[in-house]
């Protein structure tokens, strides 16, 4: 992908207010672009780069992940750290990063962090490529015009706006705060940068959602980003130990849905605390330790609140309409991530 000047003017004339998303030469009372505001955006939009990774022979995430992985990363660091969503590095062996410019610089991972979901790689080579200040997500207002830009070789940049901000819970033992969904839904958003008029790195793009606007609301596909006002934080942890404490939890090894008030398991990970338990698709989960469970989120936070990432967790289930209880105990998710030798 080669960024040209042109593109970054013309998401900032998006992002100074246009009332639509096609080219500002259509719009004749369109604002002038601000040259610093431009020269920002472009700056953010150089930063943005492809990143390409190879799972570990035998990587438990290459069944829904695939072996190779392609998206993007951020720079961030003048040392040539790279933020990108962690699902794309996860047990990753070989890592390159594609520049604008057609480079590609080996990278090492740096860290993989479960709990927020980022990733961070650096490049062994130089980038020259000057890193994004970093911005917050918690201040954005709904409906707020922003600019999405992908790397890689068939990166894009493009307008979208801030639909809705709340709390995510992913079916695979995942819950973020303060998530940031935008619209309209583009495909390239794993590890894309979300971006304010400022050229203000304020996401990191996770998923493709069809209820960006919220449950209550008109279905609306759109696109997930992770906030980076979780970033500032645990950044020092993430440099020095490859994730978080947040990350250090109890982990089951299911894949659950919503269903109505309830919590259904579709799909249990071989050899996994769950699997061993005798945890199986399809059933129901109603209780862990007491406590009732209707929602993802309240699964989750359940499971979380215990000392430690090795407990005793009590499930009370229904399977063919009977219930029945399971003693699951958990361990810590990172102890079962392949690692590249040597790593």
């Amino acid at each position: 992908m080669r960024i040209h000047r042109r593109l970054a003017v013309l998401a900032l004339s998006v992002l100074l207010g246009a009332a639509a998303f096609g080219p500002a030469s259509a719009r004749p009372d369109a604002p002038p672009a601000d040259p610093e505001l431009a020269r920002a955006l472009e700056r953010a939009a150089n930063a943005v780069v492809g990143v390409q990774a190879m799972a570990v022979s035998g990587a438990r995430s290459a069944g829904t992940l695939g072996q190779a992985r392609q998206g993007s990363g951020v720079v961030i660091g003048a040392d040539g750290l790279v933020l990108t969503i962690g699902y794309l590095i996860l047990e990753a062996e070989q890592v390159q990063l594609l520049t604008d410019d057609q480079r590609r610089i080996p990278a090492r991972v740096v860290a993989y962090d479960l709990s927020t979901g980022f990733g961070l790689v650096r490049a062994l080579a130089p980038l020259k490529l000057e890193p994004v200040p970093l911005g917050r997500g918690q201040v954005l207002q709904t409906s707020q015009p922003l600019m999405i830009v992908s790397g890689g070789e068939a990166g894009t940049i493009s307008a979208a706006r801030l639909v809705s901000r709340r709390s995510f819970a992913g079916y695979w033992e995942y819950l973020v705060d303060g998530a940031l969904f935008t619209a309209p839904a583009l495909p390239d958003h794993s590890g894309a940068g979300l971006f304010n008029e400022r050229g203000e790195l304020v996401g990191i793009g996770s998923l493709f959602v069809s209820d960006a606007a919220g449950r209550d609301a008109p279905r609306m596909p759109g696109n997930m980003f992770v906030p980076l006002d979780l970033l500032p934080s645990i950044l020092p942890e993430l440099l020095a130990r490859g994730r978080s404490s947040g990350s250090d939890r109890a982990w089951m090894g299911v894949n659950c849905v919503e269903e109505e008030g309830r919590v259904r398991i579709v799909r249990v990970t071989e050899d996994s605390p769950a699997d061993v338990a005798g945890l199986e698709a399809g059933d129901l989960i109603l209780r862990l330790d007491g406590q009732p469970v209707a929602a993802l989120d309240g699964l989750w936070r359940a499971l979380w609140q215990g000392s430690g990432s090795r407990r005793a967790v009590q499930l009370e289930i229904e399977r063919g309409g009977q219930p029945r209880t399971l003693t699951v105990h958990t361990v810590e998710r990172a102890a079962t991530l392949r690692r590249a030798e040597g790593v």
